[in-house]
């Protein structure tokens, strides 16, 4: 199991969490994603690990920025 952590920037609502989360889920592997909205931190658990630029490519896709 390997556990990633980002911050995301740009959310401001559950409806934000909830698009950040689905579309980091939709990455092969991962089994959990943690969204604390207030910190903008988001913690991903994978079966395998995982390439920052998948993650950064699906928060991208949410229309979120990760924080570098």
């Amino acid at each position: 199991m390997a556990t990633s952590t980002y911050t995301v920037t740009g959310m401001t609502c559950g409806h934000c969490v909830g698009s950040v989360q689905k579309e980091i889920g939709k990455i092969d592997g991962v089994t959990s994603v943690d969204v604390d909205l207030s910190t903008g931190l988001v913690t991903v658990e994978s079966g395998t690990p995982l390439t920052a630029a998948d993650v950064v490519a699906a928060v991208d896709e949410a229309g979120y920025e990760v924080a570098v």
